[in-house]
């Protein structure tokens, strides 16, 4: 304990700002304790994991952006006006005057095409976001053109613009300047090793120290387009530890605690500490195999979802957790569907399976990761099934074991999760309304196919088509459909929402959490 806190301090100490003596952390600097350890890589064209994230989301912009003030809504970023052509299969912005990188240098447009291309010609794990839109190492500098201070982008493929938009508010689009980055090459490499050491951006803040599962330190950008961040520094101290994290929180040595247990938040009492709770983008379903004869019957899916006990589960062992979310698209995300029409009705879903002439009672092999709180859900589901005739037989497994044994389709019923890629309802409609062939030999990394549903011939036209509307809102509207048909009758009963609970000193306020770790955001936290 002794030796973290004065890792803490030091670490504090070595920022050029002032602190008052009777402060724990000083009123301009935000500490926070958290798991940082999962960091592979920091280069926008690399990072795929939680951590980099959210670290490239508060020191890199894109051309267009999902920002601190509203998550939900896309934004000007680097590009403060753009035009879209369907037809055209373009999309053309005009990039901000002014924006400088933390270097000084200016923000070009040659560092608009040089980041896109980079990110397509290094081909690390994000770039398949970006080739979506048809680009390729060979064809990507004919695609993301220049010409003064305009930026075309060209795509090939029917997609609307508004997912084109999507991809290119996606992480993997951050802007880095390339006057730097380049001078930093070796080997060919693009600046990629540098770039995961150092950073490079334009955004709300830049990296000052990194150094892997101990400390990350940013430092605020005074001339950040958006306005300079109150904070004018941040502090991620790597925290393995929850109980760890939470008496540094409690004695006051840091101002937030990001990896609280539940059993740890609801512990928590006094006036100088709180607890913010922050939807997340995973969803939560009951899935059943469609290869298995005896799960066939709508009126078995129908039934099913009256009998999850939705409110019994969040009202105790998922309480905070976790929130009743019963359509694939998260909360959180532009065309979410709140609507939640099921609940625990067990004389409702008997009167259904009677209706329907379902041969029971049947007994069912559950799939569920061998983890808290899977195991306590496949529980839950076991005690209320059994009520109607449905006995499940719960099969627990590793997190691989399951998840093989899922996309082998091999599976009868599954307790499982699902997230989507990137901020554009299609990247789960895909998954969810969406299996035009559904034999063995079609391979499709969706739960659709993994459930073996040959969904409807309708429903695929729906999803198709709300992948190539042009009209943003006509598009939305088509996704809540599509989201409706889903919950009301397919084989995959989607139950819940993850939420994610940050712990954090009552004088902190203006911290951003949206549903995915790209969604963090710093620049707008205060301390009273």
């Amino acid at each position: 304990m002794k030796t973290l806190r004065t890792a803490l301090l030091a670490s504090v100490l070595a920022l050029p700002l002032a602190a008052p003596a009777m402060a724990d952390t000083p009123p301009n600097l935000l500490v926070v304790a958290q798991n940082i350890d999962d960091i592979v890589a920091i280069d926008p064209a690399q990072a795929y994991e939680f951590t980099s994230g959210e670290l490239v989301t508060n020191i890199y912009d894109r051309l267009v952006q999902y920002d601190a003030e509203d998550t939900t809504v896309l934004a000007a970023g680097l590009a403060d006006s753009w035009e879209t052509d369907a037809d055209a299969k373009t999309v053309t912005f005009h990039l901000r005057e002014g924006a400088t990188f933390h270097s000084g240098n200016p923000v070009r447009p040659e560092d608009v095409t040089g980041s896109l291309a980079r990110l397509i010609k290094l081909n690390l794990t994000p770039a398949f976001v970006l080739a979506q839109l048809g680009w390729t190492p060979e064809n990507v500098d004919d695609m993301v053109t220049a010409d003064g201070n305009t930026i075309t982008i060209r795509y090939d493929g029917n997609y609307s613009p508004a997912f084109v938009l999507n991809v290119l508010a996606s992480r993997p689009a951050s802007i880095v300047d390339m006057e730097t980055v380049m001078a930093n090459e070796v080997d060919g490499d693009m600046g990629n090793a540098w770039l995961n050491e150092n950073s490079a951006g334009s955004g709300p803040f830049s990296l000052q120290t990194f150094r892997p599962a101990e400390l990350v330190r940013l430092k605020a950008n005074p001339d950040y387009f958006k306005g300079a961040p109150a904070m004018q520094g941040v502090i991620l101290q790597h925290v393995a530890e929850a109980a760890t994290q939470q008496l540094l929180l409690e004695k006051g040595d840091i101002d937030m605690a990001r990896n609280l247990t539940p059993d740890q938040i609801k512990g928590m009492s006094g006036d100088n500490i709180k607890v913010e709770s922050f939807p997340q983008a995973a969803v939560h379903f009951l899935s059943f195999n469609q290869k298995n004869d005896a799960l066939t019957d709508p009126a078995l899916w129908e039934a099913a979802r009256y009998l999850v006990d939705y409110s019994g589960m969040t009202d105790s062992f998922l309480e905070g957790q976790m929130e009743i979310h019963q359509a694939f698209w998260p909360k959180g995300f532009p065309g979410a569907l709140e609507e939640t029409p099921y609940s625990y009705d067990l004389e409702k879903a008997k009167q259904i399976l009677e209706e329907a002439d379902i041969d029971l009672p049947i007994t069912v092999e559950l799939d569920v990761i061998n983890a808290a709180p899977f195991t306590d859900m496949a529980q839950s589901l076991q005690a209320s099934f059994a009520d109607a005739g449905i006995n499940f037989e719960i099969l627990p497994g590793t997190g691989a074991q399951v998840i093989t044994k899922y996309r082998e389709r091999t599976h009868a019923a599954m307790l499982l999760y699902w997230g989507p890629d990137f901020m554009d309802p299609h990247s789960n409609a895909k998954a969810f309304a969406y299996n035009a062939d559904n034999s063995d030999e079609n391979y499709q990394a969706t739960t659709t196919w993994r459930n073996a549903w040959a969904v409807p011939d309708e429903v695929n036209k729906l999803t198709l088509g709300a992948l190539t509307e042009p009209d943003p809102e006509a598009r939305l509207d088509d996704y809540l459909e599509l989201q409706r048909a889903v919950q009301k009758e397919s084989p995959i009963v989607i139950m819940f929402q993850a939420s994610y609970q940050v712990a954090m000193d009552a004088d902190v306020s203006g911290y951003v959490n949206g549903a995915t770790s790209d969604f963090v955001f710093y620049r707008l936290v205060e301390k009273e």
